[in-house]
């Protein structure tokens, strides 16, 4: 049980923290609004893929994978959404160093959104059912394991790359510094995008 665990917390970290589109807002949320209210956008993305594993492991999903049409255009639209959040970041507003309350930022539902259209999360979702949970009904705690070191390592993972935003937000100069930085954030995200459709 113990090998089993370990497997599944590895496979979990490295898909939570692999830096992706996901990854780029929560840093860019981190820099802008400070760790505290990145929170939200790191919560709502960890949540909506424990859902999304939860979803998968009971098949509820499942049958995506044999939807070609269907995936296509999931990929379509979460490049639209992610594009929309690039050019939300590129034209925000910037605040003073230390006026986190008025930078606006993605929040709960964003994140949960953005989980649910980033291929990443679902290639992972389903590599990892595949992986650890054989469909059985013997294996619901398999599943629930599963999801709930799921949302435990996304946690950690996304925190992470909030908490690094918020510590580069903290030694950038002023306002033109972060316009930058939410610029070249912006640049990140259109990257992963286009490397998400030309897969």
């Amino acid at each position: 049980m113990l090998t089993l665990i370990a497997s599944m917390l590895a496979f979990s970290l490295v898909g939570s923290i692999a830096p992706g589109p996901v990854c780029v807002v929560a840093v860019a949320a981190g820099a802008q609004a400070g760790l505290l209210r990145a929170c939200r956008y790191v919560l709502g993305a960890s949540l909506g893929y424990a859902l999304m594993v939860l979803l998968v492991g009971v098949g509820l999903l499942g049958g995506l994978q044999g939807q070609p049409l269907v995936l296509e255009m999931l990929s379509w639209l979460g490049a639209i959404y992610l594009l929309y959040l690039a050019w939300r970041l590129a034209t925000a507003r910037v605040e003073l160093l230390g006026n986190h309350a008025a930078a606006q930022v993605p929040g709960f539902w964003a994140g949960a959104l953005a989980q649910w259209l980033n291929p990443k999360a679902w290639l992972f979702s389903t590599a990892g059912i595949g992986l650890f949970v054989s469909g059985s009904a013997a294996d619901e705690q398999a599943l629930l394991l599963f999801c709930i070191l799921s949302l435990l390592m996304c946690l950690l993972g996304v925190g992470s790359w909030a908490l690094a935003g918020h510590l580069m937000g903290l030694h950038l100069p002023g306002g033109a510094a972060m316009r930058c930085f939410n610029r070249c954030m912006a640049l990140l995200l259109v990257g992963s995008v286009a490397l998400i459709l030309l897969h």
